[in-house]
């Protein structure tokens, strides 16, 4: 959306997704990533081959979006599967193989009818989750319609939970072929929040983004026509030798480490403050392992505009 209904949208969304949700979080994800980790190591000493993607990346952010939005422990694979679909539709229709589409509709229809009764609980017995505050939330007498409070619960889900997993998956395998940066980290766990921002830069969740122009416009030196479509590549901009010195190397340390893996401008990522937290809990974990290790190829996932590990094998030690 554009100005006014995204700033309408934005503005009521924001004053239920504040820094004090956020830093609730704070102790599950310590308590969280310290279990799993744990759970990898006893797995990774048995001399097992351990995915990190199964075993860390994916279930940490399912747990903490879950959590936000008061997704019941045992509902948790349902809500995920949900996200996996919908998510994968999110690609362009000619990448996308027969009946992709149609598992989408219905996984986002399954999802929507699910957040309702949920929703419909928090409005009778309202708690300190994102979600009782998205029923709640109003300014000067406006609030959410079901539509958009349902159509928001889905945008958060999707972008709360899939690329989260990409960052921390990407970002170890960036840390993995680079075992200088790793040694690196495990010197200094401080500069695991810098590590953070060169991973989004080095290897973003997200690759690319479209826009369709409403008015005549030019970008740099090429013409956009009212109508066109325009496809704006996170990835190819991260990495700009203009913006960013010695692009190809990952840096944990780099100062500025500018990048658009969250967007720019209005639409800036919402959650940048959650994804940012749960990465660098994680990366100062991983950095206490000393025997982390690349034990096979990684695969990834079929989703082009999500980019992402299926799977990351490593040894644990």
């Amino acid at each position: 959306m554009n100005p006014p209904d995204h700033t309408r949208l934005r503005g009521l969304v924001s004053k239920a997704f504040t820094r004090k949700v956020v830093e609730r979080l704070t102790p599950m994800i310590e308590q969280t990533t310290a279990e799993l980790v744990s759970a990898a190591l006893a797995e990774g000493n048995l001399g097992n081959t351990v995915n990190l993607m199964d075993a860390i990346a994916r279930p940490l952010p399912v747990a903490v979006i879950c959590e936000l939005l008061d997704v019941p422990v045992e509902d948790r694979d349902l809500v995920v599967a949900w996200s996996h679909d919908m998510a994968r539709g999110l690609d362009p229709d000619f990448l996308i193989p027969e009946g992709v589409r149609d598992r989408q509709f219905k996984a986002r229809e399954a999802f929507r009818q699910y957040m309702q009764q949920l929703a419909d609980k928090r409005r009778a017995d309202p708690g300190e989750d994102l979600l009782s505050g998205l029923v709640q939330v109003q300014e000067a007498g406006d609030v959410l319609t079901e539509a958009e409070l349902l159509t928001t619960c889905i945008l958060l889900l999707i972008a709360g939970h899939e690329t989260t997993v990409n960052l921390i998956g990407n970002g170890t395998l960036a840390l993995l072929r680079n075992p200088g940066e790793l040694a690196r980290l495990r010197a200094e766990p401080a500069l695991a929040e810098r590590a953070v921002e060169e991973f989004l830069r080095y290897d973003p969740p997200v690759q690319f983004t479209a826009r369709i122009a409403l008015q005549d416009a030019k970008v740099g030196s090429f013409d956009a026509p009212a109508g066109s479509a325009a496809i704006l590549l996170f990835g190819a901009a991260n990495r700009d030798p203009e913006v960013c010195e010695n692009p190809d190397t990952l840096d944990i340390g780099r100062e500025p480490a500018r990048h658009l893996a969250f967007g720019h401008g209005p639409h800036f990522c919402l959650g940048a403050p959650l994804a940012r937290l749960e990465g660098r809990i994680v990366f100062e974990a991983l950095a206490r392992l000393d025997g982390l290790e690349l034990a096979g190829e990684p695969t990834y996932n079929d989703n082009i505009i999500l980019r992402g590990l299926k799977e990351l094998p490593v040894r644990i030690a």
